[in-house]
């Protein structure tokens, strides 16, 4: 993915947002590229996320979280700062094993709700998981005026 010009947050700014969260440092998501609309994001793979032993790969919730994660980082890599998912949909694909390139594409920038989609690939470029979120965009409330 090329790299655009920078009107949002840096790929440090928005790393550094997501090593505040103690979920997404477990999930070892980073930040490895920001498009015009679009963001790459990488996960290293944890012995924790395994649903069956036998089988060694990804428990379904995980890749659904990078789903909503990435999706939403594409939104804060426009808007400086991920918000609030209202609606998320998943589909899985295939069964994930090993790290994971996760890509995030803005599907419509909105006042009030953004719609943003993710891609979850395994180490072999595989796509294991895709799905699209709803976002809750609109600017805070202003805070109530006080008497004095």
């Amino acid at each position: 993915m090329a790299e655009a010009p920078q009107a949002g947050p840096s790929i440090e700014q928005l790393n550094a947002r997501l090593a505040k969260s103690p979920y997404n440092s477990w999930l070892g998501l980073a930040v490895t590229a920001i498009g015009a609309d679009s963001i790459e994001m990488t996960a290293k793979w944890r012995e924790e996320w395994v649903v069956n032993p036998a089988g060694g790969y990804t428990h379904g919730g995980i890749l659904a979280a990078l789903v909503d994660v990435v999706a939403d980082y594409a939104i804060a890599a426009k808007n400086g700062a991920p918000v609030p998912t209202v609606d998320l949909r998943v589909d899985y694909h295939r069964a994930a094993r090993g790290d994971m390139k996760c890509v995030g594409k803005l599907v419509r920038l909105g006042s009030q709700f953004t719609t943003a989609e993710a891609y979850v690939y395994d180490a072999g470029g595989a796509l294991c998981a895709s799905g699209r979120g709803t976002y809750f965009t609109a600017p805070p409330a202003p805070a109530p005026a006080t008497k004095s």
